[in-house]
């Protein structure tokens, strides 16, 4: 079956999955990942795209190998050519499930939140979401293999950014508008610093470090 076999194939994001399980009489194919799985501070964001096969935007791959001003180019395309939602877990919510969990509970929203259920779901990752309630595949690395995916990745990460920007203009000391939360040098200079902030995961070792400390 072309879906076993798809996991092998070498990393190029296409339509191809998405025209076999149209094949299969899928005919709404929504693509899910999410973006802030390694953050110290803020959500967990993922997002469902849903692409109009005759309108696919040119250039859609995984979000990390694309610059901040394609992503943000691609992003204004999704919007405008497909059907989107997204959904995302707060701190408290990975910091009670952890982030794992989380992310799952995260792309469960995005999906939740489409204007319409969707048939079948592709999944980034190699495990499919315990709660999901659709015919679903997780694809490994599916952001480099699927263009619904990777247009998924592009939403989730843009989204994100955009997000951790607002909130850096309310903490300006830790930087996020640069560092999206994540552990660079600086990001953890400014916890020890200046202290944890409602918006840190205290869950992780660095931040649970800082907190209890002494």
């Amino acid at each position: 079956m072309i879906k076993e076999q798809y996991q092998h194939l070498k990393p190029q994001p296409d339509y191809l999955l998405e025209r076999s399980l149209s094949e299969e009489g899928y005919l709404t194919v929504a693509g899910v990942d999410e973006v802030g799985r390694g953050p110290l501070a803020g959500p967990v964001v993922a997002a469902a795209v849903i692409l109009d096969k005759n309108n696919i935007p040119v250039g859609l791959n995984d979000s990390k190998k694309l610059s901040k001003k394609r992503r943000e180019e691609l992003f204004v395309q999704i919007l405008e050519t497909s059907i989107y939602s997204i959904g995302e877990a707060c701190v408290i919510e990975i910091d009670k499930l952890n982030i794992y969990h989380a992310s799952h509970l995260a792309m469960c929203r995005a999906i939740n939140g489409l204007p319409d259920e969707p048939q079948y779901a592709l999944i980034d990752g190699n495990k499919v979401p315990e709660k999901l309630k659709i015919p679903a595949l997780a694809v490994v690395k599916g952001d480099s293999k699927s263009l619904s995916i990777s247009a998924a990745s592009i939403v989730a990460k843009v989204s994100r950014d955009n997000y951790m920007v607002d909130l850096a203009q309310h903490y300006p000391e830790y930087g996020w508008e640069k560092n999206a939360g994540y552990p660079t040098k600086a990001h953890i200079f400014a916890l020890k610093k200046c202290g944890v902030t409602p918006h840190h995961r205290v869950s992780f070792r660095p931040v649970h470090n800082i907190l209890y400390q002494g």
